[in-house]
């Protein structure tokens, strides 16, 4: 997909440093000038809310397999990738109706609002600890220290995953994330691979291990859940706790630590907090509109799909641009752009996607989010960046990958 531009500027172009750095121009560009945008690599994107928000919850297929012949296509196959998506292609966030309703039917019976809602005095607990660190510290890199172990280590307790070894695991997921990127490349797809079948295999262990020795947690839960005498096969189980373990904190990395750059980024929003910790959890919707942690979320269309003035042939990859569309001046006004953590509307975001795959662990999200920055700031109030961000990489899922702090 790394087609470059030709004599026109408005071609989504996210491959230089200055995209990385602030991808958000260039966002302003397609949408204001090429909303409904068909890129030369094969595939569309939609950036304006309306249209955003309408093709999220459309219905639309998000199974590979449905992309039809031209560009996109080829390009993934040269690069040897195939049809099936990661783990098999048995999480339910790669399965359209009738998969997706029947996994997702069973795993919401042990993923409740009220089975996370009860861990957040862990949660305290782990934040306590992790900012006890910092201030020893006087400061520090903010994801090694905070955004990254708590949601690995709530996560992992939740499901009761055995113990691991979790810079290895880190390093096996940060590959699988890759497998999003619009950037098909034969020998990356290969580390992919090879990434998606060990942490099957290290995930499938651990289930064995858990249907034998069953405790008070959501893995034995997920095993335990049925309806009229369907159950989890062992693969599907794998799959989705898979899925909930490597959402359940890459992307609330991105979440707390893009939240707090934010918030480093603007003073007067930061001592707003301090003064009104009742703004918590708005602050928390309104950092996720600002940078959300996922930038990009797909759809294939199955017939033609019409929007803006143009008609998307069937079999179209579509990119929904998450991040453009939080800050459309079209629906949030003429401070799209700006930070403020007492915006009324901030929850219509939609950084936690639409429709029948809005994400399962949006509560969960929230909830850290609120939790971590909330402590944070209270706790430094002399609380400032210490150096320059450093990025992961990553387009779909960019976040900070060091964020040093000084308290």
């Amino acid at each position: 997909m790394n087609t470059v531009p030709q004599n026109n500027p408005l071609i989504f172009y996210p491959f230089t440093p200055e995209f990385m750095e602030d991808p958000y121009p260039h966002y302003a560009e397609l949408r204001r000038h090429v909303p409904v945008h068909e890129h030369p690599g094969g595939f569309w994107m939609l950036s304006r809310y309306d249209d955003v928000s309408a093709l999220l919850r459309s219905g639309l297929s998000v199974e590979q397999r449905h992309v039809g012949p031209g560009p996109f296509r080829d390009a993934y196959a040269k690069a040897g990738v195939t049809d099936e998506p990661r783990l098999k292609g048995l999480a339910l966030l790669d399965r359209d109706p009738p998969d997706h309703t029947r996994l997702r039917k069973l795993v919401t019976q042990a993923f409740t609002a009220r089975a996370i809602n009860a861990l957040e005095p862990m949660i305290r607990g782990l934040v306590d600890e992790a900012l006890d660190g910092i201030a020893e510290a006087g400061g520090g890199d903010l994801v090694e220290s905070l955004a990254f172990p708590l949601p690995f280590t709530v996560i992992s307790r939740m499901l009761g995953m055995p113990p691991i070894d979790t810079p290895h695991m880190r390093m096996l997921t940060s590959l699988l994330m890759r497998s999003v990127e619009l950037t098909p490349d034969r020998e990356v797809m290969r580390v992919i691979e090879a990434a998606d079948a060990e942490i099957f295999a290290l995930v499938g262990d651990a289930v064995s291990r858990k249907r034998r020795e069953p405790a008070d947690d959501l893995l034995t839960a997920l095993i335990a859940a049925e309806d009229d005498g369907d159950k989890l096969t062992h693969d599907e189980l794998v799959a989705q706790v898979t899925m909930l373990y490597v959402a359940g904190y890459e992307t609330s990395v991105n979440l707390i630590s893009g939240g707090a750059l934010a918030l480093l980024r603007h003073p007067d929003q930061m001592e707003l907090l301090r003064a009104k910790p009742e703004l918590e959890a708005n602050a928390v919707e309104e950092t996720l509109r600002y940078d959300p942690p996922v930038h990009t979320s797909r759809r294939v269309t199955l017939e033609p799909y019409h929007v803006g003035g143009h008609d998307i042939p069937a079999g179209s990859f579509i990119l929904a641009n998450l991040a453009g569309a939080n800050r459309d001046e079209a629906f949030w006004g003429p401070d799209a752009e700006e930070l403020r953590i007492d915006r009324e509307n901030a929850r219509r975001h939609l950084s936690f996607g639409g429709g029948m795959h809005h994400c399962l662990g949006a509560t969960l999200g929230r909830l850290e989010g609120r939790v971590a920055l909330g402590e944070l700031v209270r706790r430094f109030p002399g609380l400032a960046l210490d150096g320059k961000v450093e990025w992961n990489g990553l387009l779909s899922l960019r976040g900070a990958a060091r964020l040093p702090v000084r308290v």
